[in-house]
């Protein structure tokens, strides 16, 4: 039976009135409960983490993690083996090929010496090669750890291992870990930003970012390097800055609504991304505008307005933390330097100079600025090379877990010091090993979080970044 017309109406209208209040009933209700959220978090020093306070005093606030994905060659960069170099061109010994499982090598490869000329340099005697420059100034700020390694030797799940723990995608990213424990201090940008550049994007994609089973709020965010830093974020023409914030609380509200109905986690979390949406409609195009840096800064990064590269990225993950941003992921790509059109001679110095001056301008700029102290800066990738040549002209590396190098700088490492240390030939670990599990373990402490208690229950189960791995390398804090 049909309802009268006039209940008919009126139940219209009270539609219609619902609608036209909601940005001033429910929305704002939903908008000052995520408020109210985010001022607890303050008086904590962070917002949006499950923490009220770390689980000990932190020593960094930020992190950027300058990931030079396909793997640098450590052998290259920052060991310098003088027998492998006299041994080059002959048979490997047996030894490092039995019971081992490479990407490429088949068996009848031969050592390879490195052609580039080592030097020490700072008080700390850092080993440098004439490849990394502009690293000779940072020699004494930051810690080369010349002992990781890995379980995995392919790009994609290497990388996902690097970042998640797992060699599988589906499981949070450290900084999804992270900003699900204590949040961030950025009111109007995303709390975990990703940043690429060189000519693809990382092995792995998204799975590198993602929050897996954690709240969606807790995912990376990528930034683009040219146009809109963030797709659709604008308001589309005709739609001005007050409507946009009717139509942001009047589907908050209804969110609001749909939330105390069914009572679904990933509804509040899409409130929080609408509002923030909101907020970097204003913010993320100040941000990526770096015409307001000062000459000498922008050619200590070598960074150029409008032109997207590694070095205006570094630039971009300063603004970021200063913007009170926790967690930065830098991609570069293409170090996979196995031979042939991708070899040692041509590609490794290009992928060195596009990424040297600015990796070290941002030690520089975070330290003359008082940063340094409270943002922790990682530089890597996700293994490194054999001391073997590939059987290819010109010839390349493999990749190789079982020992490679990355720095650390700031946020609560001591610098100026080499920890670890590899074999006359490069390839095996002979002192103070440190796995990837024990670098996540020894990030998520220096951010005030014990990687150990930090967990989230999901399908039956306690999950963790290092899952039931990792030790804190507590030798190389300050």
């Amino acid at each position: 039976m049909n309802e009268p017309s006039d209940n008919l109406q009126l139940k219209r209208s009270t539609r219609r009135a619902f609608f036209g209040d909601a940005g001033l009933s429910v929305g704002s209700i939903a908008l000052a409960s995520l408020l109210a959220r985010s001022a607890r978090g303050a008086a904590a020093g962070h917002r949006g983490g499950i923490l009220a306070q770390p689980h000990h005093a932190a020593k960094a606030k930020s992190v950027i993690f300058l990931f030079m994905a396909g793997g640098p060659s450590q052998l290259e960069l920052f060991e310098d083996k003088p027998l492998l170099r006299e041994l080059s061109g002959q048979s490997t010994p047996t030894s490092f090929l039995e019971g081992r499982r490479f990407a490429f090598l088949k068996g009848n490869e031969k050592l390879l010496g490195p052609n580039h000329t080592f030097a020490r340099y700072g008080q700390s005697g850092a080993e440098l090669s004439d490849l990394l420059p502009h690293h000779r100034a940072i020699a004494d700020d930051v810690c080369f750890v010349k002992s990781m390694h890995t379980d995995v030797f392919n790009h994609g799940p290497a990388k996902i291992f690097m970042q998640t723990g797992s060699p599988q995608p589906g499981r949070p990213s450290m900084g999804s870990w992270a900003t699900y424990g204590i949040g961030s201090e950025a009111d109007d940008l995303p709390g975990f930003v990703v940043l690429q550049s060189g000519p693809r994007g990382p092995r792995g994609g998204s799975a590198l970012w993602s929050s897996g089973f954690l709240p969606t709020n807790h995912q990376g965010v990528p930034f683009r390097g040219s146009g809109d830093p963030i797709l659709n974020l604008q308001s589309p023409p005709g739609i001005d800055r007050e409507s946009q914030r009717a139509f942001t609380d009047a589907v908050n509200g209804l969110n609001a609504l749909r939330h105390e109905a069914v009572g679904d986690a990933e509804i509040e979390t899409r409130i929080a991304a609408y509002e923030m949406a909101y907020r970097m409609q204003l913010s993320a195009p100040e941000l990526m505008d770096i015409s307001d840096e000062s000459r000498q800064t922008l050619d200590l990064y070598g960074a150029a307005e409008g032109k997207p590269s590694f070095a205006n990225n570094a630039l971009l993950a300063r603004r970021l933390v200063e913007r009170g941003v926790r967690f930065v992921q830098l991609y570069h790509t293409n170090w996979d330097q196995h031979g042939g059109a991708e070899s040692l001679e041509k590609e490794l110095p290009r992928r060195c100079k596009e990424v040297d001056q600015a990796s070290a301008a941002l030690v520089l700029d975070l330290k003359r600025r008082g940063l340094l102290d409270d943002t922790l800066v990682v530089w890597g990738g996700e293994f490194g090379r054999t001391p073997m040549g590939e059987a290819r002209k010109p010839t390349g590396r493999d990749h190789h877990v079982d020992s490679f190098t990355m720095w650390l700088a700031g946020g609560g490492i001591r610098p100026g010091i080499t920890y670890g240390g590899t074999d006359e030939l490069g390839f095996s670990i002979t002192e103070n090993p440190v796995h990837v599990h024990d670098l996540q373990a020894t990030i998520l402490h220096l951010l005030g979080i014990d990687h150990e208690r930090l967990t989230f229950r999901f399908q039956g189960r306690d999950f963790r970044l290092t899952d039931v791995h990792g030790n804190v390398v507590r030798d190389i804090l300050a």
